[in-house]
Parts: structure tokens; sequence; C-alpha cells
């Protein structure tokens, strides 16, 4: 199969050049006119006179010009008596024409806007568009949406209108030279002090200061980016000010405590708080809006430190979640929690932090969160640890020109994504042809970022201040300074994402690929080419072009339905009214979790810059050991973990467990109650959680979201875990005997 190659009667016109109306010159890509012939006529010796003529005209040529190419075919169909067939390819140029105005004309956006349109209000799970700031946040969205289309190249704007690519965040970039999502540095700015508005603030001298003032820079940074900000190892950042908080404690004890009791009566006020702070720091990001409408998407990390101060911080994290928000113990979706595994740390039971291990995994039941990171994993895979820029993104190790590891204080410049599936719809199974079109999608792609990172260096430290010159990104620039100091040297990132591998092979190998070692190689083999584009084009740039999964909470929608219109639906690839996210195994399908993790684990080492892998589980709360198996084993498979089990409540009736997925949204399967407010209702949107009924989503995502199969009840899974450690445990005996 793979060596089969139809050959084109217009194959002899590649090497000429292609003048658009846009003034750009491009490749000449034959396939664009077998489709349009293929969609327009159905007599195939019509279509073979029609690009025989083509080829007799322009043989000679060395510059084909777009318009007369347009005007051409149209001569052609009208020679050869297909008149409706020229008709309607006219008509389908001026609808997209029309298209580009409408989308560039911000009067008509603003009507979709209070025409409720759905993909503009449910685009991001994370934004109420019930609330006044929300509200005024799409309006400004939908505007710079226009403009942003008419400042990108051409070739990219009329890309993304057609699903090609997608650029993300149209709604702020290119409009604002915003950047994406962050690692703060928080150590810098509470070490050094900072400055908000007209106020500078000072180090802080408790705990309780330390999380207040990160509450104000999460606020703060939120509002100056687009994407989400992340605090790395916040037990060992917090743990030298809740010891002020101690030494504060321990001072008070000499006056008035005895002295067999004074470490006792430091240790318990310190521990509370310890607490108290990690309470208000989760209230108070759960009640934060940005100016974007939105809570502030935010990760914090922990799970390194060893020291009783730092452990504490880690268990108050756990405890403070499964509690749960207010009277009624809600699910907070923010902050994302992500805790840190090591061996010899907290894996295993002897290891000295297993019981917050324990506590985790009962958070998990409860909760969700916290997410893992494997710390021999993510080390492997992205070149040393941290936690990822919000939902997934992640830094790969860098080190300064002293030679000194730095993390915190980088940051992404965006992300354009390419739609995989829609390549393979286009080359009908010839893999040739695939791969012909997705050299030319790469340029197009390579354009789009190398528009991204110029666009993101026009901006002024004095832009977003917090950011440039007071410490988040890690550096303290003046205002005349070039930011691009914080982006050249491959400091920071910019991503190339990647959404259906599923889809894709489904194309190829029919709908079971997850069995077929041809379908996985060729999957992996179209990751490893996106990732060697990557590396190329860092080589050649100076800026990091990183691989990133892409998490698809609107885009899994979006991209389907341009295909649905140009393509029609097609089994198991668009009659599914969604795409499946990057290289995820198809949800509507049961595997063990070790499956699906073995299918899987591969792709994230060519796709460093951004990935999670997450399982299906029933109500997992009485049997927190199977979620340990599972764990346990992932440690030396995957590097980021996430845990999709059963936690809506009704508070109608009582009822804790999985709501039914209807047309309307989720319901008590108990009582029928879908009233947000009588109900929590918390599913894993992509990389992050979501309350779809107090903020519903687009409608391919709650599609993909009710197509979720569970991947084992807690008995299999700890019947399966103790096959495969011992599956695994024979193959290194084996490779020993044979060493």
């Amino acid at each position: 199969m793979y060596e089969l190659k139809s050959q084109n009667i217009l194959d002899t016109l590649k090497s000429i050049s292609v003048l658009k109306r846009s003034g750009t010159k491009t490749d000449f890509y034959p396939y664009k006119i077998d489709f349009v012939l293929n969609k327009l006529i159905d007599d195939k010796e019509v279509i073979n006179k029609i690009e025989y003529d083509l080829v007799y005209k322009y043989q000679d040529s060395f510059l084909i010009e777009t318009s007369q190419l347009h005007d051409d075919l149209i001569l052609l169909m009208n020679k050869y008596n297909y008149k409706a067939s020229s008709k309607q390819y006219q008509e389908y140029f001026q609808l997209e024409q029309k298209n580009f105005e409408d989308a560039t004309n911000i009067e008509e956006n603003i009507n979709k806007l209070f025409g409720n349109n759905e993909r503009i209000v449910h685009e991001n799970a994370n934004k109420d568009s019930n609330i006044f700031n929300t509200q005024r946040d799409l309006e400004a969205g939908v505007t710079s949406r226009a403009l942003g289309l008419k400042m990108l190249p051409e070739l990219v704007a009329k890309a993304h209108l057609r699903g090609d690519l997608h650029w993300h965040d149209l709604d702020y970039s290119p409009v604002t030279p915003e950047t994406n999502c962050c690692l703060i540095d928080f150590d810098e700015m509470l070490t050094n002090g900072f400055k908000i508005g007209n106020a500078w603030v000072s180090s802080p001298r408790s705990i309780q200061t330390a999380t207040a003032q990160m509450s104000q820079i999460i606020a703060n940074v939120a509002s100056l980016q687009y994407g989400g900000c992340s605090a790395n190892r916040i037990d060992q950042l917090l743990a030298p000010y809740a010891q002020l908080n101690y030494d504060k404690h321990m001072k008070d004890a000499k006056e008035w405590v005895a002295k067999n009791r004074r470490e006792e009566f430091a240790k318990a006020k310190t521990k509370k708080d310890i607490y108290d702070a990690m309470q208000a720091l989760e209230y108070e990001i759960n009640t934060l809006y940005s100016s974007q409408g939105q809570t502030p998407f935010t990760t914090i990390n922990f799970g390194l430190g060893t020291n009783w101060i730092e452990r504490e911080i880690q268990k108050s994290i756990l405890k403070i979640r499964i509690k749960g928000l207010g009277k009624e113990h809600r699910t907070a979706i923010f902050p994302k929690l992500t805790f840190t595994i090591k061996r010899g740390l907290n894996l295993n039971p002897q290891d000295p932090n297993y019981d917050i291990k324990e506590l985790a995994l009962e958070c998990s039941t409860k909760r969700m969160y916290p997410d893992l990171l494997m710390y021999e994993k993510i080390k492997e895979i992205t070149g040393s640890f941290k936690t990822p820029m919000g939902c997934r993104s992640f830094l790969q190790g860098w080190k300064d020109e002293t030679g000194k590891e730095v993390n915190s204080g980088r940051m992404n410049l965006g992300v354009v994504t390419v739609n995989l599936p829609r390549i393979a719809l286009e080359s009908n199974g010839d893999i040739n042809l695939f791969w012909e079109i997705f050299d030319e999608k790469m340029k197009l792609c390579k354009t789009a970022l190398e528009y991204r990172v110029e666009r993101t260096k026009e901006a002024k430290p004095e832009n977003a201040p917090l950011l440039y010159m007071y410490g988040a990104f890690g550096k303290r620039l003046k205002a005349g300074d070039s930011v691009d100091e914080l982006f050249k040297n491959q400091r920071a990132t910019v991503s190339l994402g990647y959404i259906g591998l599923y889809e894709v092979c489904t194309k190829f190998f029919g709908g079971s690929f997850e069995d077929n070692k041809d379908a996985h190689e060729f999957a992996q083999s179209i990751v490893k080419a996106l990732r060697d584009r990557c590396n190329k084009w860092a080589e050649e740039s100076g800026y990091h072009y990183s691989l990133y999964s892409t998490p698809a909470e609107s885009l899994t929608d979006t991209f389907c339905r341009d295909d649905i219109n140009k393509f029609g639906k097609i089994t198991d690839i668009t009659d599914k009214e969604y795409y499946t996210n990057s290289f995820h195994y198809d949800v509507r399908k049961h595997p063990s979790p070790f499956a699906k993790l073995t299918f899987e684990e591969i792709f994230p080492h060519y796709a460093s810059g951004g990935f999670i892998h997450y399982c299906e589980y029933p109500n997992l709360k009485q049997n927190p050991k199977a979620l340990e198996a599972v764990w346990d084993w992932a440690y030396d498979h995957v590097g980021y973990l996430g845990t999709n089990t059963s936690i809506d409540q009704c508070f109608k009736c009582g009822f804790k467990g999985e709501f039914n997925a209807t047309a309307r949204g989720f319901v008590c399967p108990q009582c029928g109650n879908h009233d947000p407010q009588f109900c929590d209702v918390v599913k894993r949107t992509c990389g992050y959680l979501g309350n779809p009924q107090q903020r519903p989503m687009i409608h391919g995502r709650h599609v993909e979201i009710a197509s979720r199969k569970k991947n084992m009840t807690p008995e299999m899974i700890q019947n399966a875990a103790q096959y495969e450690v011992s599956k695994q445990s024979d193959t290194q005996r084996m490779a020993s005997q044979e060493s």
C-alpha cells in the first residue's frame, strides 16, 4: 500500500510556481484541481481532457496566476458542456470570497455574537457568557478576530477560515502582541518584590502574605496574556515564608510557653497558618476574574518537598481540595493540581512521603485532580523537570549563558494547529499524496508561526510591566529594551499543534487501527515528521519550535464541522461529529488502562512540547488501590497522567456518581435534575476540568465526552495490573538472562 501512487496528468506542471491574488508565490499543487474537478464532474474522461488542456497551455510556463487558472477552468468546463458545474464552481468561489469578507467584517461578527452564536459563546468552557465582563471580552474578541484576519498573511488567514489549520486565540492575537502561557517566576518576584499599578509590593514576611501576593500576581498575569500560568514546586517555593511563621511562633513561645512544649506550640500554629494560607489561595483563585472575563487558568505543582513544612504544604493542598468549595463542597476547577511522583520519595510504601501519595490517591478518586508528573519520565521526555504551563504545554530543558538551568520565567508565544484528518481525506488513501499535501501544510504552518513570533516581538516592556519589567518572566527589562531578549536563543517556545491521528489512521487502515502495527507505525511516522520540522525551523531561526499535542477544546468540533461541509459524513471519521485529541486512543473503545497507555506512550517523546494521557474509570472512591495500580505501572511508561472518574453530585436527591449525558446536557440518573444551581457536574474538558452545566461546551466536545467509555472496573484493573507487572518482570528477567 505504501508504494502505490496514482499518476496525475497535472504532475508535469509541478515545477511551475503559482502567483496568488494576494501577490504570494506558492508551489503548484495538482491535487487541488483534481479535487475540484472530481467534485463537479462525474465523467473521468472529461476530467482527463480538461487536465490535458491545462498541461498543453501551461507546460512551457514558469508562473501561473491563480486568477487565470480560475478563468481557464471555467472556460474548459463550458467547452466540454459542463456549464452547470462551471456555474457551481463560480458560486463556490464567490461564497468563499464572501466568507472572508464576512469574517473580516466587524459589524457582521458583532451581530453573530448578539445572535448567541454557539461557536463564539461556548468556545471556551472557562468563560461564563452570562457575566458582564465576559460579554465585554467576547465583544472585543469578535472585533479582534476580524482585525486579526486582516493582519495575518492572507494565505494563513484563508487557511484558518477553510479549516486547513487553526490560528489559536484569534480573539487576542495578532491584534495585541501578547504571549500565550508561562511558568511564572514566583521565587524571583517574592524574593525581590514587584510592582502592580502604582503599588510596590515588598517581599512577604509570612506564608499568608505570600499566597495573597501570589493571587494578585496570578490575576494580573492572566490579564496580560491569553493562556494559562503555573507555579512550579509550590511546596518548596512557599516553605521559606512558612518558616518565618514558625520563627515568629517560636519567639512568642519563648515568652509564653513552657520550654518543653515550645516546639510543639510553634509547629501547631505554623500548620494552622499553612492550611489557612493554602485555603485562601484556593478560594481567591476560584473567585478571581481576569480582564478576559474568566477565572485565571492556573496550575500549581507540588510533591518534591521533604522537610516537615514542605510536607505540610502538600497535605494542606490535598485536604483542602478533598473538602471542596463552599457549603455544598463543590469540586474546585482551579487551580489545576499536578502532583510529582518520584521513586525513593513517595512511589512505594517504604518511601518517606508515601503517606502523601495515599492522600493524593484519595483526592483523585474524589476530585479527579491531582494529575501526576512522573519525575524521571518528565526529565527523559522534556530534558528537565517542571510542571506544564497551564494545561499541557511543556518547556524544554534550557540553560542560560552561565550554564544555569532555567524553567520558571519562561513562556510560550502561541500555537498553530494543522488539521491532519483533512490531509488524509484529501489524499483519498494515497500515501504518497498524503505526504505531498503534508509538506504543503507544513509550509503554511511555518509561515503562520514565523508571523506569530515576529508579531509577539513587537510588544514593549511597558505594555505588560509585570511580565517584562517586574519579574514574572524571570528577567527585569527596562522600558526601552527589546522583549526579544526573553524569547531568542530558544528561551521561549512557539508551538506546532496537531489533531486527529485516530481519524488519519482510520482513513488508511480502518477503524480498529489500535491493534494494527502498520497503523501505529504510520501514526508514529507522522508525529516524527512534525517533530523533525519543528527541529529544523528551530535551527534556522533560533526560536524553539515545539510539537504540541493540541487539547482541541473547541477545535475538536470546528475542524470536524469544516470537513463535514467539505467531504460529507464519513464513517468513523466525520460522522462522529468530533475529532480525537492529538494522539489519543478512540474514546468509544474500552481497553485496559495499560493497553491504552502502552499504545500512546511513544508519542510524547516526539511531541514533548505538550502532552497528557488520561484513562476513564467508574467511581473509585471505595477502591483507591485500583487507581494506585495504574499509577505505579504508569510510572515507568508515561510522564503526565490524569484521572477521569465519576464525581458528579446532585443536591436535590443526594446522588453521587455519574450523570447521564443527554442532548440538553448532563442529568441526574436518579431524579432527572440538571439545574446547575442544584448539581455539580465535573468532566475533563481536555487537559483540564470543566463544569458543563454551569458553562456549556461546544457541540463536538459535548458529543466526545458523552462517547467516552470506561477503561475497566476497579477489580479488573487490579487483576490486569498484577498481570502487567508479572509480564514486565518476565521481560526484565529474560533480558537479564540474555545479557
